[in-house]
């Protein structure tokens, strides 16, 4: 016989059946807010970790305190409402007001924001309201920075967007408080500004006058830019009260190194000046030079300078063999007086095999050797490199062994994707920026600026 529920029982299966359903209904709508809780959180974040980054910027404008702090707020507003849309998920954002404090040589920058979510409702229950909330700190220390720009030939065609980059990069940076010097290289390195030993600050508009007055010729002499930096940032005493824990080193170029600086052994023995020998970067050819270590693209003379268009007379023809290590900064009787202590190896057996012959690969390897090895040595004395590359050169191989110039800017750097053969974690890692275009160069600057506002937290 069959059995058929009670009316009382069919009427408590509808209720229990009710409630399940409006519980259900009530967790999806918690479930909802929850997600959308969490978008707008990150999106918060990410707002006002942009507003932070240039609230701290902005503190580098201004002669005052009041004046800075006041540039602080006014760019973390901007930035803010430029990564934090309207109505973002139907939310309404409130921007706290910019807290910025001055201790010494730092700066700290906080930025908080929250957002009013919608409440959701859903079977007649509501999820909220939701409030999420964030804070970001930013502290800004003060720095002492090398800007090394490559004015080589092959960048004549981006002259005006290398200098405005320029410019505009080193606007980001406090001219009271921020120690800076600049420089640039071709063929030899040439200090435009020398970065102040004992005093903090830099003269923004010496420096501008001296990019605006760049001319685009010569060689890629890497290794001689490389190595001023580093003796400039190195210049300030550490006995220096006010010499900054946060030391970096920006370089900037278009294409891999070809050129160095040297004394040669002579066959004729009438040279008895250092200068740069150089190579060009399609893989063949013989090495020039010699070239003035400080100036940007004159020749030695003096019988230093073979003059190739004549007769044969070749460089290796004048000159017999390349040093076992780099010498272009010493005297011309210590460049000959085995005594002299050398730091950085010319013929190597590794990374890339030089030998003491004056030929394109040795020179060529050499250069790009040079460049590392300096870079290299920058990090073990606690500097930081930040390398730029420009233009699509860079990703194709170029010199004696077909390398790409953008691995040694990586390698220079020790950013994290570069080549195994040259990354060390243990060391401080810098960051490579490229720009493919004129169009990203301003960008690529502003990228190195806020790496470096980062690091300083």
């Amino acid at each position: 016989m069959r059995r058929f529920p009670k009316p009382q029982q069919r009427g408590m299966v509808t209720v229990l059946l009710a409630i399940c359903v409006t519980v259900l209904i009530a967790a999806v709508g918690l479930v909802l807010s929850a997600g959308l809780s969490y978008m707008i959180k990150s999106k918060l974040n990410a707002a006002t970790d942009a507003a932070s980054l240039a609230a701290a910027r902005a503190t580098s404008i201004g002669g005052d305190q009041a004046t800075q702090t006041a540039n602080a707020r006014a760019a973390a507003t901007r930035f803010f409402n430029a990564n934090f849309p309207a109505n973002y998920l139907l939310s309404t954002p409130t921007l706290n007001e910019t807290q910025v404090s001055f201790n010494g040589g730092e700066v700290t920058v906080n930025v908080s924001a929250s957002a009013t979510m919608p409440s959701v409702l859903m079977g007649g229950v509501v999820s909220g309201p939701l409030s999420p909330s964030v804070m970001t700190e930013t502290k800004r220390k003060d720095l002492d920075m090398v800007v090394t720009l490559d004015i080589s030939g092959s960048l004549s065609g981006q002259a005006a967007t290398v200098r405005s980059s320029a410019i505009t990069f080193l606007k980001q940076f406090n001219s009271e408080r921020d120690r800076v010097g600049l420089l640039h290289f071709s063929y030899g390195a040439v200090i435009d500004d020398q970065i102040r030993p004992i005093a903090r600050g830099f003269d923004r508009t010496s420096m501008t006058t001296h990019i605006k007055g760049y001319a685009f010729t010569g060689s890629t002499a890497s290794p001689e830019g490389m190595y001023e930096a580093r003796r400039m940032i190195n210049s300030v005493p550490t006995a220096n009260l006010n010499r900054s824990n946060l030391r970096v080193i920006v370089f900037f170029s278009d294409g891999a190194p070809n050129s160095f600086g040297t004394y040669l052994t002579w066959n004729n023995g009438v040279c008895k000046k250092p200068g740069t020998v150089t190579t060009d970067d399609d893989g063949s050819g013989e090495p020039g030079g010699l070239y003035k270590l400080d100036q940007q693209s004159d020749d030695v003379g003096d019988g230093c300078t073979p003059e190739t268009e004549y007769n044969g007379t070749y460089l290796k023809n004048r000159a017999s063999a390349l040093p076992a290590f780099y010498n272009a900064h010493v005297t011309y009787e210590q460049s000959n007086d085995p005594k002299t202590t050398y730091e950085f190896p010319v013929v190597t057996n590794s990374p890339r095999v030089v030998t003491n012959a004056i030929t394109y690969r040795n020179v060529n390897r050499a250069a790009r050797n040079l460049v590392e090895a300096m870079a290299a040595k920058s990090r073990d004395e606690g500097i930081f490199v930040f390398t730029l590359g420009l233009g699509s050169a860079l990703k194709a191989g170029s010199g004696a062994d077909g390398e790409k110039g953008e691995d040694t800017l990586k390698c220079m750097a020790n950013a994290t994707d570069a080549p195994s053969r040259c990354f060390n974690a243990a060391k401080p890692i810098g960051v490579y920026c490229y720009a493919a275009t004129q169009a990203d160069l301003t960008p690529c600057f502003s990228k190195l600026a806020s790496a470096i506002l980062r690091i300083s937290k």
